[in-house]
This record gives C-alpha cells, sequence and structure tokens, in this order.
C-alpha cells in the first residue's frame, strides 16, 4: 500500500470511528437516557472488529457459520446498534434516532429478538461474557461432531466486548476459570480498560491486575496500550485468532467518552447524557459538523457497506464447502439440518421406561436419571451436566464420555461448582444452536443462578434446569440445605415452567414435555427421598395440563386436598384416613402451576370444583401464591420458617407433612 492510499485509509478509518461516536452521542442525548462514554471510547475497536475482523452476513444474519459477537457490556447498547446500521443490517437511521423508545428496535440493552443481529440479551453485566463461553462451547462440541478432514462446516470464532464491570461480577470469574480449562480456543475478549465505573475510578475498589488473573485462568493474554491504535487492535486480535490452545484476552486501555473536553475519562460519561453543549464541543473537537445531528457521511456509508458483499462472499464460500460435505457424508449431513433445526429425532422418546408400583419407590431425582439417559441416547443434541453435583442430580450421561479439551465431542460437561455460570452458559449453548442443553443442582442453590435464569426466560430460550433435593426432607445437612422458598421464587419468574412430580410415572411425563418445549425454560423439581409409583389415574396427558384428579371419592367430595410432589402420596393416604371417617376427598396432584393455568377454564373447573370451598394445599414450601388454589375459605400446609437438622422423615413429620396433620386439618375446615 502506497502511502497516499494508506493516508486516504486513514482518514476514512477515523471518519468512520467518529460516526460511531457522534451517532452514540446523539441518540443518548435524543432519548434523555443512556450510556454514550463507552461506545465513544470502543469505536476504534467495534469498527476495527466488525469491518476487518469478523465473519458476518448483514444481509443473512442467522448464517450458521456466522461469527458470533456478544457485547457483554450491554449498557454499551449504541455501540452495536450503530455498527448494525452503518455495516447494513435491517436497522435504519430513524431506528437510531429511536433508542431506548416504546418498541423501537433498538431499546436500552440489547435483546434478542428485537434487533437484527444482536445474538444474546445483555445487561446484567457477566452474563453475556458467560453466555459467549457457552456459544464457544458449542462451536467446539458440533465442530468435534460434524467436521471431517478437509470439510470443516463449523469454522467461526465467538468475540465478546466487555468492560469493567464485568470483570467484577463473579459470573466472569467462574466463566472464564472454565473456558480456560477447556482451552477455548476460538473464544476472544476485547476488555474495555477504561477505569471507570458508575461511583468514579475503578480504582476506588477493583486494583487487581486482570491480565495477571486471566493467565491464571490459562488464556492467552495481550495489551493494547492505545484504544485509538487501530493497527494495534488489528494485530492484537489476528494474533488471538491464530493462538491454537487457549481462549484469548485483549487488554485495551481506552479513554470513556473520547473526544470530550470536559467529560473524557470521567465517571459523568458513563450513565448520562453529555449535555447539547458538551456534545457541540465534543463534534468541534472531533472536527465534526457540531450543528447537524444523526450525521453520517456518505464516504463512511459506502466505505461500511462493503461488509455486505463481503458478507455475502463468506457465506457463499460456505454454502459451496456445505454442498461438497452433503456429498461427501450425507448421513452427517441430515443429521447436522435436524441439529441446527432442533428437529426431534424419530424415536427420540422410545426408550423412556414406564414404571409401577411393583418396582417399589424411587426418587424422582434415580427416575430422572433413568428417563434422561433414555432420551438423550435417541436424542444427540441433549448435552448438559451439573454443578459438581452429577452423582447426586443425576444429570450423567453413562454412554457419553466427558466434554473436555481435545475431547469436545463429548455430552457429559463438568461445571465445576459454578452455578452461576452453568445457567448462563447453558443459555449461550442454545443460542449457538444445534444443541439442547440441561443442567443441574440442589433446589436450594437455585438463588445463585437464577439471574442465568430470568435472562433466559427473557429470551425465551427451551433450557431445561434440573433441581433435585427439593424440600426439607432432604434431612441431616440442615436449614442450610433445605429449600423453603425456592419454589416460590422460580414459580415468580415470568415465562417458566415449574413441574414438580409427585413420582417416576409423573417424572418421564415431566421428562416428555420438557424436551418437546420450544419457548421458555423447563425446571425440573425433584426428590432426594424415595417415592412411591402411585399407579392410579396418571397420564402424560394429564401432566399436560398441569394438575388432575389422582384419586377421587364417591361422588361429590366434600374436600379437595392439592399437593405437589413428594407430598401427593402423603395426600392420598389422608384421603383413605379421612374416607374411613366418612369424609369423600378429592386428591388432586398439581405438578405445575404455569401448565395448570394453561388450560381451558373448563379443565379448571373440573379438577377444582368450585362450588367445593373446602379445599386444603400442601407443599414442603412457602405458601405464597397457593391462596389462588385453596381460595378463601381454604387452607394451606406449609412452611413459614426454615427447616432443620434431622432424619428427612422426622423433619417431615415435626413440619405437619403428615396424613394425621392433613386429616385434622380436614376436619377442623369442614367443622367450620
Amino acid at each position: 500500500m502506497n502511502e497516499g492510499v494508506a493516508e486516504s485509509r486513514a482518514a476514512i478509518d477515523q471518519l468512520c470511528i467518529n460516526t460511531i461516536r457522534t451517532l452514540s452521542m446523539d441518540a443518548v442525548q435524543k432519548a434523555n437516557s443512556g450510556h454514550p462514554g463507552a461506545p465513544m471510547g470502543l469505536a476504534p475497536a467495534g469498527y476495527m472488529l466488525w469491518t476487518r475482523i469478523m465473519k458476518h452476513n448483514p444481509a443473512n444474519p442467522g448464517w450458521l457459520d456466522r461469527d458470533r459477537f456478544v457485547l457483554s457490556a450491554g449498557h454499551a447498547s449504541m455501540l452495536i446498534y450503530s455498527l448494525l446500521y452503518l455495516c447494513g443490517y435491517d436497522l435504519t437511521l430513524d431506528d437510531i434516532k429511536n433508542f431506548r423508545q416504546w418498541q423501537s428496535k433498538t431499546p436500552g440493552h440489547p435483546e434478542l429478538g428485537h434487533t437484527p443481529g444482536v445474538e444474546t440479551t445483555t445487561g446484567p453485566l457477566g452474563q453475556g461474557f458467560a453466555n459467549a463461553v457457552g456459544l464457544a462451547m458449542a462451536e467446539r462440541h458440533l465442530a468435534a461432531r460434524f467436521n471431517r478432514p478437509g470439510h470443516a462446516i463449523v469454522d467461526h470464532y465467538t468475540y465478546i466486548i466487555c468492560g469493567d464491570g464485568d470483570m467484577m461480577e463473579g459470573v466472569t470469574s467462574e466463566a472464564a476459570s472454565l473456558a480456560g480449562h477447556l482451552g477455548l480456543r476460538r473464544l476472544i475478549c476485547i476488555y474495555d480498560d477504561n477505569k471507570i465505573s458508575i461511583e468514579g475510578r475503578t480504582d476506588i475498589t477493583f486494583t487487581e491486575d486482570v491480565a495477571m488473573r486471566f493467565k491464571a485462568y490459562n488464556w492467552h493474554v495481550q495489551n493494547v496500550a492505545d484504544g485509538n491504535d487501530t493497527e494495534a487492535i488489528f494485530k492484537a486480535l489476528e494474533a488471538a485468532k491464530a493462538e491454537t490452545e487457549q481462549p484469548s484476552l485483549v487488554v485495551m486501555r481506552t479513554n470513556i467518552a473520547y473526544g470530550s473536553p470536559n467529560k473524557q475519562d470521567s465517571a459523568d460519561a458513563h450513565g448520562a447524557p453529555l449535555g447539547e453543549e458538551e456534545i457541540r464541543l465534543t463534534k468541534k473537537n472531533l472536527d465534526w459538523p457540531h450543528d447537524i445531528e444523526f450525521f453520517v457521511p456518505e464516504e463512511v456509508i459506502n466505505s461500511f457497506r462493503k461488509c455486505v458483499e463481503t458478507g455475502k462472499a463468506s457465506e457463499e464460500r460456505w454454502l459451496e464447502k456445505y454442498q461438497a460435505y452433503t456429498k461427501a457424508y450425507p448421513d452427517l449431513a441430515k443429521q447436522w439440518v435436524d441439529a441446527m433445526s432442533g428437529y426431534l429425532t424419530k424415536g427420540w422418546d422410545a426408550e423412556i421406561p414406564d414404571f409401577s408400583p411393583e418396582d417399589g419407590p424411587i426418587a424422582t431425582r434415580a427416575a430422572s436419571g433413568k428417563v434422561l439417559n433414555a432420551i438423550a441416547k435417541n436424542l444427540p443434541t441433549l448435552i448438559g451436566g451439573s454443578a459438581d453435583l452429577a452423582p447426586s442430580n443425576k444429570t450423567y450421561l453413562d454412554f457419553s464420555h466427558e466434554f473436555q479439551k481435545d475431547s469436545y465431542d463429548g455430552r457429559n460437561i463438568r461445571f465445576g461448582v459454578r452455578e452461576h455460570a452453568m445457567g448462563a452458559i447453558m443459555s449461550g449453548m442454545l443460542l449457538h444452536h444445534g444443541l439442547r442443553p440441561y443442567g443441574g443442582t440442589f433446589l436450594v442453590f437455585f438463588d445463585y443462578l437464577k439471574p442465568a435464569m430470568r435472562a433466559a426466560c427473557l429470551m425465551k430460550l427451551p433450557v431445561i434446569y434440573v433441581f433435585t433435593h427439593d424440600s426439607i426432607a432432604v434431612g441431616e445437612d440442615g436449614p442450610t440445605h433445605q429449600p423453603v422458598e425456592q419454589l416460590a421464587n422460580l414459580r415468580s419468574i415470568p415465562g417458566i415452567t415449574v413441574i414438580r412430580p409427585a413420582d417416576a410415572t409423573e417424572t418421564a411425563a415431566a421428562w416428555r414435555r420438557a424436551v418437546r418445549t420450544t419457548s421458555g425454560p423447563v425446571a425440573l423439581v425433584l426428590s432426594r427421598q424415595k417415592l412411591p409409583v402411585l399407579g392410579q389415574n396418571e397420564s402424560a396427558d394429564d401432566l399436560l395440563n398441569g394438575a388432575y384428579v389422582l384419586a377421587d371419592s364417591d361422588g361429590k367430595p366434600d374436600i379437595i386436598l392439592i399437593a405437589t410432589g413428594s407430598e401427593v402420596h402423603i395426600a392420598l393416604e389422608a384421603r383413605q384416613q379421612l374416607a374411613q371417617k366418612g369424609v369423600g376427598a378429592r386428591v388432586v396432584s398439581m405438578p405445575s402451576w404455569e401448565l395448570f393455568e394453561k388450560s381451558s377454564q373448563e379443565y379448571k373447573d373440573r379438577v377444582l370444583l368450585p362450588d367445593v370451598a373446602a379445599r386444603i394445599a400442601i407443599e414442603a414450601g412457602l405458601p405464597m401464591g397457593w391462596e389462588r388454589y385453596a381460595g378463601s375459605s381454604g387452607t394451606i400446609i406449609g412452611m413459614t420458617g426454615f427447616g432443620a437438622s434431622a432424619p428427612g422423615n422426622v423433619v417431615m413429620e415435626k413440619s405437619g407433612f403428615t396424613p394425621e396433620n392433613i386429616v385434622q386439618k380436614a376436619l377442623d375446615l369442614l367443622n367450620k
């Protein structure tokens, strides 16, 4: 490249970078809300990544072998919106002007499904970083499963931009540690080291050496001293792509609100508009027309829109490779299509075992393990593990090996004691497409992964969570390990389906439902202790309705007993004792509130007879929410405090979960 051409290119580069900066300033100012500083400092890195490094096609954002990009620092959303618009995605300048407004395509933080080209919903710091680890894990697994010598149809990278806040969050540490252990060499993170957070300079709380920390995590680490040095950024990213053993971190020193005379390197630029006067001064400082809002020079559009042609060319080259692959490996190509489309392979549920009372009692966690293994043998996209609790959660696939470095085709993932990262990683794996992840832990540790579950619900991702040791019947481990509020907490999250099966038969039906679910997460809540196989009026169809009549009285019942999980068989025993006292009781098993609420009103009224006011809801958890089913004239047997350390049956008895207590409560209720 001769000197004149180089100068011309450098001038265009600077013009493009300043366009990102000024669009970010103007959009935040117009909305009177947002975070202008980070996009202004990150503009050079974003520009180089999206125009010189990343493989993407604005005309087809969902192209299967595209590089994935995650803006973990989601508050810097104007960076990605500016890049998407300028590169030629289906986003207009009017969408940029409509930043943070009702039903706009440019919400305050990036949201999956709202904006073409956004791969995941980000905002809660660290979540996006862990999502990206999941994306990279999915890429490694699918590459190991489908690629063949000379036929690499899975051949892409996952890029992250994160900030100081991400680096402070524990979930980032969890996910980075696992990524380094696994050697996810196609995972590349740009760390926006601007040393500013909301409260001021980060050194008031954050003085660790991040580069050294990531080296200890087994990451390849580089430093870029000047975030405006586009050549240094390019070289660092190229070196990261060339790394063959480790994930890569590029520590890039930037200036928040670069170009602002009075707010550069200031916390004032983090989460508030710069102000009209400061924007005018900044534009003047950047040699930009200061009296025009949302100004985009024609040469900038022409330069950025080259991404459209290069993107189409990249996809066409991949399609040629894929066509050759289909001829060389037709069976694998069919499996690839099935996996990427989410198709449930024929016979996926053919080997699910039947359970009967003659088999004897079995914990629902143990039944779940049998069902999971039966499904996974015939559904090769099902992959997962546990947060160091696989022997207890029964989440290990007996027929497969472990997903480890240089053994990425394994389907057993060892997440380690990293519940939060596990939840966010599962979401990333599902976002990639081609896999159906599941992950397990004890129900009491649900709190550790709730933020990831909430984000999965926002994105309507059909992730499967396996929660075992579901009540005070855990016993001797005591109240630290006995969940009492977690069921109420789980059910409070919009969009999740919680299923707490009463026995092995309901557990099998719950897994069928979970695997068939395509929109929103499913939480399976399972017992530690053995439970009898009830063998009464159970069926998979009953579970699909969320609640059903398990046992009934002769004629109209005097009282309805509603229970979930391990309390259902206790309710059945209470029914028998009530019958001996001349009281007719109906027992309703209600494994899922969410599924029941989706049923027709006619069905609900058939199960919970409106004219039977005497009702008792029974669950070894907080009573919160059961009022809707017990009714104003009913009562609830639940937990109003924590459990205790003692054998599980003793804790259950002392807490009132016995047939005798249910009978007494029923008689008291009827006597009113």
